[in-house]
């Protein structure tokens, strides 16, 4: 992204400006999971340099999922790196707790679960108080239904085509199902503007699948950080993902 855009999204606010990546779906959001943490300054240098226009961080527990990654100094240290929004999936059993301080360490957007939550509804509004945008989302065995009363609560759906906890696994492909229903179910609710993101095994395979069944963000990890050239990577995934859209 040039660096004139990013000055005029600063003056946005965190939702605001997170909300305006809606304006270049279908979007490749590299997963910053499966990137090379022992030097991750020059990973965002070369993310920059590639044209990537926002960031995915997956933030785990060891609870909730059985994996524990990364938390509030990660996403403090990368808001120092860049202007590039950064958008935090909370996978944990706890989100209400974590939420002000992943605000406060300058996250962009905050995507919770419906699963370990008797109601999100609280949490996301509270996500959208504190001026980052609010997402939900569901595993694989969810039902769409569980989340549609949240739905005028969230600026984004985050459909998960695995379950989470690790990268690299085999995308599921009940989240095609998922996005239809949801992008049918924005169409009724005259709720265009909610964005629609997929997360898990997403790959040159699976990536014009998920845009045809109406994924606006497509969050990548594995199969973008295993290539050397980020820029033709990026470019190459997001060709792929709108030829389905042709």
């Amino acid at each position: 992204m040039a660096r004139g855009v990013l000055g005029s999204m600063k003056c946005l606010s965190r939702r605001a400006r997170f909300r305006q990546l809606g304006n270049s779906v279908p979007l490749v959001m590299p997963s910053l999971l499966a990137c090379d943490f022992g030097n991750l300054e020059r990973e965002v240098e070369r993310l920059e340099a590639a044209g990537a226009e926002a960031l995915h961080l997956d933030v785990m527990d060891g609870h909730f999922v059985p994996n524990l990654t990364f938390g509030m100094p990660i996403a403090a240290a990368l808001r120092r790196l860049t202007d590039l929004p950064i958008d935090a999936h909370l996978m944990v059993t706890n989100p209400v707790e974590l939420v002000e301080p992943f605000v406060d360490a300058g996250v962009d957007s905050i995507t919770i679960h419906v699963e370990p939550v008797d109601d999100p509804a609280p949490i996301l509004t509270k996500i959208r108080k504190l001026g980052v945008a609010s997402g939900i989302s569901l595993n694989p065995p969810t039902p769409v239904d569980v989340i549609q009363p949240y739905l005028d609560l969230s600026d984004m759906v985050l459909v998960m085509s695995v379950m989470p906890g690790f990268g690299g696994q085999v995308f599921e492909p009940v989240a095609l199902a998922k996005l239809r229903s949801l992008r049918e179910q924005a169409r009724q609710a005259d709720r265009e503007d909610i964005l629609l993101q997929v997360d898990g095994g997403v790959n040159d395979e699976t990536i014009g699948n998920c845009t045809a069944a109406g994924a606006d963000i497509l969050v990548v990890g594995s199969a973008f950080f295993s290539h050397k050239d980020y820029g033709r990577r990026l470019e190459k995934l997001s060709q792929l993902a709108l030829q389905s859209l042709a």
